[in-house]
C-alpha cells in the first residue's frame, strides 16, 4: 500500500511539473516568435521603410516600438509584450539606475550596444537559452520519473507475486491439514473398532475359559464319584 501511495504522489508531482513546463514553453515560444518578427520588421524599416528616419532617431527600444505601432508595422499587443520584456530585462541588469521616485530612468531602456535590433536579438537569445534549459530540465525530470515509476511498479509486482505465492502456500497447507485431519479421524475410528473387537474377543475367551473350567471340574467330580463306587 505504501509503494502504491508513493507512486500516486510521484505521478501527481510529475504531472504538475510537466504542466508548468508546458506553460513556460508556450510562453517562451511566443516570446521568441514575437521577438523574431519584430527584429525582421525593424531591420526592414531601417533599410528604407516609411519609419526609417523616426527609428534612427529613436533613443531607446521603447521609443522604437512606439514608432512601429504608430506606423502600423507591429500591433499594440506585440509592442506591449516587447516593452515588458525590455523593461524586465533592463531592470534586472541595471537595478542601480532606478531613480529616487522608483521609476526606471530613461537610460535603463537604452540598448547596451546602442542598437535596437541587437537589444531585441539579445533578448531573443536569452529566451532561446531559457527554453533550451527548460527542455533539458523537463527531459531530466521525465527520465527520473520514468526510472522511479519503473522501480515502484516492479516492487509492486514483486509484492503481488510474493503475496500470491504466500496465499498459494497457505491454501496448500490448509488442504494438507484437512487431509491429515481426515486421516487421523479414520485412524481413530479404526482404532476404536479394533479396541471394541479386542474387548469382544477378550470377553469371549474369558467365557470359554470359564466353560472349560466348569467342564473340567464336572469331569473331575464324575471321576471321583466313579472311583468311590468301585471301591
Amino acid at each position: 500500500a505504501t509503494t502504491e501511495a508513493d507512486l500516486k504522489a510521484a505521478t501527481a508531482i510529475r504531472a504538475k511539473e510537466h504542466a508548468d513546463f508546458e506553460k513556460s514553453q508556450k510562453e517562451l515560444l511566443d516570446v521568441i516568435d514575437t521577438l523574431g518578427r519584430a527584429i525582421v520588421i525593424i531591420e526592414k524599416e531601417m533599410k528604407g521603410g516609411a519609419s526609417m528616419m523616426q527609428l534612427k532617431s529613436a533613443g531607446s527600444v521603447i521609443e522604437a516600438l512606439t514608432v512601429m505601432v504608430q506606423a502600423s508595422s507591429i500591433n499594440s499587443a506585440d509592442a506591449t509584450k516587447l516593452t515588458a520584456l525590455v523593461q524586465n530585462s533592463q531592470n534586472s541588469d541595471d537595478a542601480d539606475d532606478i531613480d529616487a521616485a522608483g521609476a526606471p530612468a530613461a537610460t535603463v531602456y537604452k540598448s547596451h550596444s546602442g542598437s535596437i535590433v541587437e537589444t531585441l536579438e539579445d533578448l531573443k537569445a536569452k529566451a532561446e537559452s531559457q527554453l533550451t534549459e527548460a527542455r533539458q530540465t523537463e527531459a531530466t525530470a521525465s527520465h527520473n520519473f520514468q526510472m522511479l515509476q519503473q522501480s515502484l511498479e516492479d516492487e509492486m509486482q514483486f509484492n503481488a507475486q510474493d503475496l500470491e505465492a504466500t496465499k498459494s502456500a497457505l491454501t496448500e497447507t490448509q488442504g494438507q491439514l484437512t487431509t491429515d485431519t481426515a486421516d487421523l479421524k479414520m485412524t481413530k475410528d479404526a482404532l476404536a473398532e479394533d479396541t471394541a473387537a479386542l474387548e469382544d474377543t477378550k470377553q469371549d475367551c474369558q467365557a470359554k475359559a470359564a466353560e472349560f473350567e466348569a467342564a473340567t471340574n464336572s469331569r473331575s467330580e464324575e471321576l471321583e464319584a466313579l472311583a468311590k463306587a468301585r471301591a
